[in-house]
């Protein structure tokens, strides 16, 4: 019989060439689910990404540290136990300009994909 949960071990681990360790433990590369992703993120000490405009909702969560995002032309810094949704179709850029690294939980709806994340 099948169960009615699953209950993930073994996340996939994006590859990176910028230090950032991205655990995804569902989505489209973990578990093949497009309809929403759920990753664990740890982003080092002057880590940037270039603007982009995706097309799905992202939800963050801060858990240790700080994180910057330019969205639109507006600078906010979340810390530990803050959080943002920031809808699709919003330009946005993602960094940790700061001393420490950041810990955080990404939420996309639907799942993150590289052919809908629109990096410049």
């Amino acid at each position: 019989m099948a169960k009615n949960y699953l209950i993930q071990t073994s996340p996939f681990i994006v590859p990176t060439t910028d230090g950032k360790l991205i655990e995804e433990h569902f989505g489209k590369a973990s578990n093949q689910d497009s309809k929403l992703s759920i990753a664990h993120m740890v982003a080092p000490s002057n880590w940037s990404e270039p603007f982009q405009t995706p097309e799905f909702d992202e939800y963050t969560y801060i858990i240790r540290g700080k994180k910057q995002f330019i969205i639109d032309d507006e600078i906010i810094v979340l810390k530990a136990g803050q959080s943002i949704k920031i809808n699709k179709n919003t330009r946005v850029q993602y960094s940790n300009p700061f001393d420490n690294e950041c810990e955080y939980l990404a939420i996309c709806l639907p799942a993150f994909s590289i052919d809908l994340v629109n990096r410049e």
